[in-house]
């Protein structure tokens, strides 16, 4: 019989036999600096409220939410997105708390400014699915369709109220077709160019949004696929990101991000400005649920998914588990 001389003469495993070799020659690092935690604040709550779907986060007061940010910087997280949640009576069927000034997400954008002021990036959904009766993310026609143009005209006015209530960042998330122009050319109008555009450029219709629901107490009637892009299709994303990257976006966002890597990094690919990534509710609650069961390690779940997310390309993830990771990793 042979004997086995040099072979084989490429051992990759040299490069995995200890903790420390397995660090040093990494090529993807977790960075406090890469997240961005997502918080709800609901209005006319005195305490926190628990989302069940999503164990561990909840609807935040104003007073608790303020807190979350402080913890964010200090754990080093870059931005923190805010999502309102308003009282049930005050929807309509424009979701006029969106664009009133004393509306819940405004109220919350002016309360975490005042509180971190530049220490942390302020970031606000700009979207009217939350301030609806309906649920969609836009107003309706006659027939019951989501109205496009007509619905930027309020996207137009949302960007200049957040704007004005100390958003950063504006996140356009409603597919709408022009949305990134109009709010460019809204924040412009009233002096803004300081504000940053993060479009929700890739944001699919996704049964992984389920969770979300209830967080921001949902009152959709329907499903949004005739808006929100369709799972199947993967090079419709690039035509998105060319458009948005056209009427002016200064950052681009996938969402959902685990079932949709392969989009990521196409994505990620080809941008010319940094590539966000939404870790979305399902993505939080399938871990958190499995792990509560005992069939996962539910730290190295957390850390695998989010490495797998920079790995494909994401500069930044938005991440419930924004804080605690950054934390770990600090």
């Amino acid at each position: 019989m042979a004997k086995y001389g040099t072979f084989p003469g490429s051992r990759p495993r040299r490069l995995r036999g200890t903790g420390v070799m397995r660090r040093m020659v990494a090529e993807t690092r977790l960075d406090p600096a890469d997240f961005i935690l997502p918080a709800f604040v609901r209005e006319g709550v005195s305490e926190p409220v628990p989302i069940g779907a999503m164990p561990g986060v909840v609807q935040h007061t104003r007073d608790s939410l303020k807190k979350a940010a402080v913890e964010a910087v200090a754990a080093g997280v870059s931005g923190i997105m805010l999502f309102g949640v308003p009282e049930e009576g005050k929807k309509d069927a424009l979701g006029t708390p969106g664009t009133d000034p004393e509306g819940i997400l405004q109220v919350a954008l002016r309360d975490v400014r005042a509180e971190v002021g530049d220490e942390l990036l302020v970031m606000s959904d700009l979207c009217l699915d939350e301030t609806t009766d309906h649920g969609h993310c836009g107003v309706l026609d006659e027939q019951g369709r989501v109205d496009n143009d007509a619905t930027l005209e309020r996207y137009a006015e949302m960007a200049q109220v957040q704007a004005d209530a100390g958003a950063h960042v504006v996140g356009p998330s409603g597919m709408m077709d022009g949305q990134i122009g109009v709010v460019r050319d809204a924040l412009d109008q009233i002096g803004r160019e300081d504000v940053a555009i993060l479009a929700y450029t890739a944001k699919y219709a996704s049964a992984f949004y389920g969770p979300f629901r209830e967080a921001v107490g949902s009152s959709l009637r329907g499903d949004r696929k005739a808006y929100q892009q369709d799972p199947a299709n993967a090079r419709e994303s690039l035509r998105e990101l060319a458009l948005d990257l056209e009427e002016g976006a200064d950052m681009v966002m996938v969402k959902p991000a685990g079932p949709y890597l392969d989009i990521l990094a196409r994505v990620a690919d080809v941008s010319d400005v940094p590539v966000v990534a939404y870790q979305i509710s399902g993505e939080y609650s399938m871990i958190e649920a499995a792990a509560e069961k005992g069939w996962i390690d539910r730290d190295r779940a957390i850390l695998e998914s989010l490495t797998g997310i920079k790995r494909a390309g994401a500069r930044n993830i938005l991440t419930y588990w924004a804080t605690e990771v950054a934390q770990k990793l600090r």
